[in-house]
């Protein structure tokens, strides 16, 4: 789901590449950070770098990426369906300081927690990805919303067929499993405890759903 228009343009650890030495700042009107900067902020090589930076200025040569320009990238690998909405919820996650545009450092960034980010931090991101008002919590409809936008760049190549209602049982689905859980864990935090104020938790899915579901 979380795939990316450069992905395929990062090698293999250790692979050859063509070597243009340090990236080509001068080569965009936007110019990038630092490769060691980047280096330090993302958990790929010198050498990825350099290679996703410039299948990165050959698709943007301005160096920065617009929404439209991001959802005609983005369809084109997903032809058998419609991944416009989808490709706009993956833009706003992607454009984190929310100006309009996706630079190199934003794309590195976010493709780093993706591809090699720890468990809690691709958590983190999708998060970030669904809360799509970002007040912190993640409702129905904004899970539905991105459910249908999933099922729709899926198209209907997929097997077994799914259901018309398909995102709907999924959205619900979810809800009801976390909601269980979040009252067993004040149930054993009761128990454990004795009556008494509940200890805030780490902000999360379970909070999410609680607050999804007026609890």
């Amino acid at each position: 789901v979380f795939a990316s228009p450069c992905q395929a343009a990062i090698p293999p650890h250790g692979a050859p590449d063509g070597g243009d030495g340090d990236l080509e700042l001068s080569a965009v009107r936007h110019q990038p950070e630092g490769l060691e900067q980047l280096q330090a902020q993302t958990k790929f090589t010198k050498k990825e770098l350099q290679s996703l930076y410039r299948g990165f200025k050959t698709e943007c040569p301005s160096g920065l990426v617009d929404e439209e320009t991001f959802k005609l990238i983005y369809s084109q690998f997903f032809p058998q369906g419609d991944a416009t909405t989808y490709a706009q919820f993956l833009f706003k996650a992607f454009d984190v300081d929310g100006n309009g545009a996706i630079c190199f450092q934003d794309f590195v960034v976010g493709l780093s927690v993706l591809l090699r980010g720890t468990v809690r931090e691709k958590l983190r991101w999708a998060f970030n990805l669904y809360d799509i008002n970002k007040d912190g919590c993640i409702t129905r409809e904004e899970m539905l919303q991105i459910m249908k936008s999933i099922y729709d760049m899926m198209g209907h190549c997929t097997y077994p067929i799914l259901k018309d209602n398909a995102p709907e049982e999924h959205v619900e689905k979810f809800f009801q499993v976390r909601v269980v859980r979040r009252r067993a864990e004040v149930a054993e935090d009761e128990e454990g405890k004795g009556e008494g104020p509940e200890e805030p938790g780490e902000p999360g899915w379970g909070d999410a759903a609680a607050t999804a579901t007026g609890r």
